[in-house]
């Protein structure tokens, strides 16, 4: 069986045998960290030497989109993407709706406004598709058939 070569047979000539000159050691490399696996029931311990800052607090009344109708919204959006009419979109997040906004390009003003509006919801149905000159195109209390108005019609070519 061969033996490793020891540390001092592989070093370099820029390599010294000095621990405090190893910038692992010093910091200037990654450090390695041991694993300590824990429970289910445990919180995560921080990342060593690291401090974690909490998360901005997020306002209690805020209104946003849930995963389905982003879905639903990011569907139409990719679509529409591939055919080269939008090219960008922007979220917010307000106490009294939510609000996806689509461009086509950065600089202009949106296209197309999809807002949910809880208020509306029992009414006239909690959302509508905004035309960039504020007409409301559709709304509704489905975000699926509201969306079809986005859509473009398909065109029969003739031979």
């Amino acid at each position: 069986m061969l033996s490793s070569p020891s540390r001092t047979e592989v070093m370099s000539e820029t390599e010294t045998s000095d621990p405090s000159s190893d910038p692992f050691r010093t910091g200037g490399g990654a450090a390695i960290v041991p694993f300590t696996p824990r429970r289910k029931d445990e919180e995560p311990s921080p990342p060593h030497g690291h401090h974690i800052s909490s998360p901005a607090p997020r306002a209690a009344n805020v209104v946003s989109f849930d995963a389905r109708e982003l879905r639903e919204i990011l569907n139409v959006y990719g679509r529409m993407v591939a055919l080269g009419e939008w090219r960008d979109y922007a979220l917010d997040f307000l106490k009294d709706r939510a609000v996806f906004s689509v461009f086509r390009r950065t600089s202009e003003v949106p296209l197309y406004r999809i807002e949910k509006d809880p208020q509306l919801a029992r009414r006239q149905g909690a959302y509508s598709v905004i035309s960039a000159s504020g007409r409301i195109l559709k709304r509704g209390h489905d975000l699926t058939r509201v969306l079809q108005v986005l859509d473009k019609p398909v065109r029969l070519v003739a031979r």
